[in-house]
């Protein structure tokens, strides 16, 4: 094969891997169960009801997702860590740890993506040992200066989560703002679209990626169905992060699939 055609092979390559939507299902653990997130009320969260699963175990759930539809990755927001508060059904932790490495240890081949309120790199390192990827939320930072110390200068896996609470953004401005300090994967988090089934925030989500058009960009709050879908993929959003719909069944195997098309 000749080098030009090597190039157009790759060109070609690329292009297929930018138009795939990646879809990740998300669970929120608290006290040891799934919960259903909602607007971001995080003090009135109850156990998650499921059309999949009559369950809110997490590896029931993790199960049921996977059964649905070979998802390779998925969210896990510990809310007892991101809260900072202890977990009364156990004695030996204050957060879901334990949980969070049992499904990484059952299923080996599901890129976890953790958010565990890490806000300091002793956090940040005490999470790594999981062999997860970290999810860095604006949230937890008082300042660009402890952003950047959170976390490792060699590590580049980790990824940004841009919080937007129902009150606005969440966070140090000049991570908003300057693309510098992110990396190469970054959450448009929509905390009041979050279990609404009202829509996705489109109007932020456009205004970032035109502002950061080379980065990974993720939706996460507002997804109802497959059109909602493929209107984030013709804006270029890489992919999207939902929880209610999955469980509601307003997606199925089919439209998940059309996607990666």
């Amino acid at each position: 094969m000749t080098s030009d055609k090597y190039a157009e092979k790759n060109i070609l390559t690329s292009t297929l891997l930018e138009k795939l939507m990646q879809i990740i299902p998300v669970i929120d653990l608290l006290n040891g169960i799934v919960v259903h997130a909602k607007k971001g009320d995080r003090q009135h969260y109850l156990p998650i009801t499921s059309q999949l699963t009559l369950s809110s175990e997490p590896l029931d759930i993790v199960a049921a997702l996977l059964m649905l539809h070979p998802f390779e990755q998925l969210y896990i927001a510990d809310l007892n860590a991101i809260q900072k508060i202890s977990n009364p059904n156990t004695t030996s932790q204050s957060n879901n740890f334990s949980i969070i490495e049992l499904i990484s240890l059952r299923y080996p081949n599901l890129t976890i993506w953790v958010d565990a309120g890490i806000s300091n790199i002793a956090e940040f390192i005490l999470w790594s040992s999981l062999h997860v990827k970290l999810i860095l939320g604006s949230e937890n930072f008082s300042s660009i200066e402890q952003y950047i110390t959170s976390y490792p200068e060699s590590n580049t896996q980790h990824i940004l989560s841009l919080d937007f609470m129902p009150n606005g953004y969440q966070g140090p401005l000049a991570l908003l703002e300057n693309t510098t300090y992110w990396p190469q994967e970054v959450i448009i988090m929509s905390l009041a679209h979050v279990g609404a089934n009202q829509g996705t925030n489109i109007q932020l989500l456009s205004k970032i990626k035109q502002q950061a058009s080379t980065f990974h960009i993720y939706a996460a709050g507002g997804v109802r169905g497959v059109e909602d879908l493929y209107t984030l993929k013709s804006i270029g959003i890489h992919g999207a992060l939902i929880a209610t719909a999955l469980h509601d069944k307003q997606l199925s195997h089919e439209q998940l699939s059309s996607l990666q098309q």
